[in-house]
C-alpha cells in the first residue's frame, strides 16, 4: 500500500505521537515498507537504521499503546483537523476517545485552542446528515463560550454573553442550548441580586466554593500554636511588621504575607519556619514552580517543593493523591508564590490542608494574576475576613538596589529615570522589533557576559508575546542558532538546549515536570531527549515532547514564579495593546542582579504604567468567602 494511502498513519507519526519514534527514523519508515498500522512489526522496524531487535521490540509494544491516539488521528484526518490534537484528546477521554468523538464530534471543543469551525468540519466528516441545529452542538458551544471567557481569566460569565456567542454561531435557540447545558451538569447557573444570571463551567463553580469553604474551615478549626509572645524568640532582624506576620502564623489558621521584592517576605518566612521547627512541629514548604521551590528552600534551609508535588500530582489528569480525603501530614503549610495559585489548584491545596493546620499564603498582589482562571490572591484580599500582612519597607538596597527601587516605583504606578551606575539595570531602546530582537541577542550572548560576567546560561529573556521578531518563537530561533546551534535531534531539540514546560507531566521518571518548569537539555535521540530541571534529570519521549518549548526567551507569564541572575525584559510594539502595570512590574521583578530593559514600545509603557492596572476578572470567590465566614463566625466582621 503507498504512503498515500494511509494518510492517517503518515500523520500520527509525522505529528510524534508514537512514542520512541524520532523524526528521523519516522521519515524512514515508508522506505522500510511500513506505511500502515498492520505493517508495524518487529521485523519490519529491525531493518531501519539504528534499530536494535530490543528497539524495534519497544517501539511495537509503544505502537500498541497508542493505538488509541491513532484510531483519533483517523478521525481527526478525515475532518482536516491538526493530527497532534489527538494526544491531548486521548488523555482527556482515555483509550474510548475515538468512539466518544464519533457519538458527539463538538467533544473535540472542550480542548481550549479548537476553533468551533474544526469541530463542525469534524462533524460533517463523521456523523452522517449532521446539521448545524444539532442540539448536541448547541450544547457544547455553552461550554466553549465559558470557557473561552476563562481563558482570560473568568471563572463566571454572564448569561447575556454566553446568549450572544451563541446567536454568532447562528444556534437557532439560545435558551433551550443554555438550559440543556445546565440540565446535563457541565454548567452551572447563579442567580445574582438584581435578577441576572451568571454561568460557570462546572469544574469552576466547585473549585471557588471548595476553596471558600476551605478557608472558613481553617480559621475555624486552628488552636493557637504559641501565645504571640513566643514570637520574641525568632524577632531579631524583624521590624514590627514582620514579627506580626510571624505572630498571625502562630495565632490563626490562615493568614497572608504580601510586598514587593526586597520588603523582606522570604526573611518572615524563615523566622515562622525556625520557630514552628523549634516547638516540635512539622512544616511543609512549596511553591508554583520548581525555581521558585528551589529558592524557598535555600533561604529557610528546609525543603521545599512545588504544590503539585506536595499534593501528589497524577501525571496530565490534573488529580491529586492528596485531598480531603487523604491530608497533608504538616500542621504548618507555608506557600510562597500564591498569586499564581488559579482556582483549581488553590482548591486542591486548600482541600489537602487538615482540620487545625496553621497555613501561610505568601505573594505579591502587584504581579500578573495566575495563568488559569480566577483571581485567587486579590479575591482572599478583597474579602477583608483574613488576617494580612503587607511589608512595605524596602530593604534589600545592597542586593538588588536599582532593581528593587524600579520595581517598587512601577508598582506605584511611576515609572522613573533609571539611575544605576553600576549598570544592575540598563535601559536599551529599540526603534522597532527587529531591532528590539537583535538587541536582545546582542545582550544575552556577548555584552551581559562580557560586561557583568553574568554568563548566557543564567540570563533570561522574557517579553510579552509569542509571534514577532521580538516575540518567544523567533527569538529562541536566533538565541539557538548563536548559544546552541543544530539540527533537532528529537522533536526540534539538541543537548545543550533550554526548555521550557507547557503543561503538567508529574509520572514521567524519575521526578517529572511541571508547567513553567525551565531545564537543560542533556541527551537526545532514539526518540526520546532527558532535561535537567531544578528539581532532577527527566526522561521525555512521545506526547509529553509536545509541551516542550524551547525556553531561551520565554513569556512574562512563564516566567512568574521565577528569578534568574539577568533578565533581559522585551517590551516590543506588538505588545504595546496587551501592556500593564502587573505585566511590566512581573517582568522586572524576575532578575536578581541584573536587569536590560529592551524598550522599543515608545510611551506606551509609562501610560501603561500609570493607568492600566490588572484586567478585571469575573469571579464569585469573594462573595463566597463573605458568606462561608461568616456563617462560621456568626459575623464577627474584617479582620486585618
Amino acid at each position: 500500500m503507498a504512503v498515500s494511502d494511509d494518510p492517517a498513519f503518515r500523520a500520527f507519526c509525522d505529528a510524534g505521537l508514537w512514542p520512541g519514534l524520532g523524526r528521523t527514523l519516522a521519515a524512514a519508515l515508508p522506505g522500510a515498507g511500513i506505511d500502515r498500522p498492520d505493517a508495524v512489526t518487529a521485523t519490519a522496524l529491525a531493518t531501519l537504521p539504528r534499530v536494535t531487535t530490543q528497539r524495534a521490540e519497544r517501539l511495537v509494544s509503544s505502537w500498541i499503546s497508542a493505538v488509541p491516539t491513532y484510531d483519533v488521528v483517523t478521525l481527526l484526518v478525515a475532518g482536516r483537523v491538526e493530527p497532534r490534537l489527538a494526544g491531548r484528546l486521548t488523555e482527556l477521554y482515555g483509550d474510548t476517545a475515538a468512539p466518544a468523538l464519533r457519538e458527539d464530534p463538538w467533544l473535540l471543543l472542550a480542548l481550549p485552542d479548537v476553533r468551533v469551525a474544526d469541530a463542525d468540519r469534524l462533524a460533517l466528516a463523521i456523523v452522517p446528515g449532521v446539521r448545524r441545529e444539532d442540539p448536541r452542538r448547541g450544547r457544547a458551544l455553552v461550554s466553549h463560550a465559558i470557557a473561552r471567557a476563562a481563558r482570560d481569566g473568568h471563572t463566571v460569565l454572564p448569561a447575556a454573553l454566553v446568549h450572544a456567542a451563541l446567536v454568532a454561531e447562528r444556534v437557532p435557540d439560545p435558551a433551550v442550548a443554555t438550559a440543556a447545558a445546565v440540565e446535563s451538569g457541565a454548567v452551572l447557573e447563579y442567580e445574582e441580586d438584581d435578577g441576572s444570571r451568571l454561568l460557570a463551567l462546572q469544574r469552576f463553580g466547585i473549585a471557588e466554593a471548595s476553596v471558600a469553604e476551605s478557608c472558613a474551615r481553617l480559621l475555624a478549626t486552628a488552636e493557637p500554636l504559641a501565645d504571640r509572645a513566643a514570637a520574641t524568640s525568632v524577632s531579631k532582624g524583624l521590624d514590627a511588621r514582620q514579627l506580626t506576620a510571624v505572630e498571625n502564623v502562630l495565632e490563626h489558621g490562615l493568614c497572608i504575607l504580601t510586598g514587593g521584592p526586597g520588603t523582606g517576605k522570604s526573611r518572615t518566612v524563615a523566622a515562622v519556619v525556625s520557630l514552628v521547627e523549634a516547638r516540635g512541629r512539622s512544616v511543609a514548604l512549596a511553591a508554583p514552580t520548581g525555581r521558585a521551590a528551589k529558592r524557598l528552600e535555600e533561604l529557610t534551609d528546609a525543603p521545599a517543593m512545588t504544590v503539585h508535588r506536595l499534593l501528589g500530582a497524577q501525571g496530565t489528569t490534573g488529580d491529586f493523591a492528596r485531598g480531603e480525603g487523604w491530608p497533608l501530614d504538616e500542621s504548618v503549610i507555608v506557600v510562597d508564590e500564591v498569586s499564581m495559585l488559579d482556582t483549581e489548584l488553590a482548591a486542591a491545596l486548600l482541600e489537602a490542608c487538615p482540620d487545625g493546620a496553621h497555613v501561610l499564603l505568601v505573594g505579591d498582589p502587584a504581579q500578573l494574576p495566575s495563568i488559569g482562571a480566577g483571581q485567587v490572591l486579590a479575591d482572599l484580599l478583597a474579602s477583608g475576613r483574613i488576617p494580612v500582612t503587607e511589608l512595605t519597607t524596602l530593604y534589600r538596597q545592597a542586593e538588588g538596589g536599582a532593581i528593587a527601587r524600579l520595581a517598587t516605583a512601577v508598582r506605584g504606578g511611576e515609572l522613573p529615570p533609571v539611575d544605576s551606575p553600576d549598570l544592575e539595570v540598563v535601559v536599551v531602546t529599540a526603534t522597532g522589533s527587529a531591532q528590539a530582537a537583535h538587541r536582545t541577542v546582542q545582550l544575552v550572548t556577548d555584552s551581559i557576559p562580557r560586561a557583568l560576567g553574568i554568563q548566557a546560561a543564567d540570563v533570561q529573556v522574557v517579553t510579552p508575546v509569542h509571534r514577532g521578531p521580538a516575540g518567544t518563537t523567533e527569538l529562541n530561533r536566533a538565541l539557538k542558532g548563536v548559544l546552541n546551534p543544530g539540527q533537532g535531534t528529537v522533536s526540534g531539540f539538541d543537548p545543550g538546549d533550554r526548555v521550557v514546560a507547557t503543561a503538567n507531566h508529574l509520572d514521567l521518571e524519575p521526578v517529572g515536570f511541571a508547567n513553567g518548569e525551565v531545564g537543560v537539555v542533556t541527551s537526545a535521540g532514539e526518540g526520546a531527549v532527558t532535561i535537567e530541571f531544578a528539581s532532577g534529570p527527566v526522561k521525555v519521549s512521545g506526547k509529553a515532547l509536545a509541551d516542550l518549548r524551547h525556553g531561551w526567551a520565554i513569556t512574562v507569564h512563564r516566567a512568574q514564579g521565577s528569578e534568574w541572575p539577568g533578565v533581559v525584559a522585551v517590551l516590543p510594539p506588538e505588545a504595546s495593546g496587551m501592556l500593564s502595570r502587573p505585566l511590566i512590574y512581573t517582568a522586572l521583578t524576575r532578575a536578581q542582579r541584573h536587569l536590560s530593559v529592551v524598550h522599543a514600545a515608545g510611551s506606551v509603557v509609562a501610560r501603561a504604567v500609570r493607568d492600566v492596572g490588572g484586567r478585571p476578572r469575573r469571579t464569585r470567590l469573594r462573595l463566597l468567602l463573605e458568606e462561608e465566614i461568616e456563617a462560621r463566625d456568626g459575623g464577627a466582621g474584617n479582620v486585618r
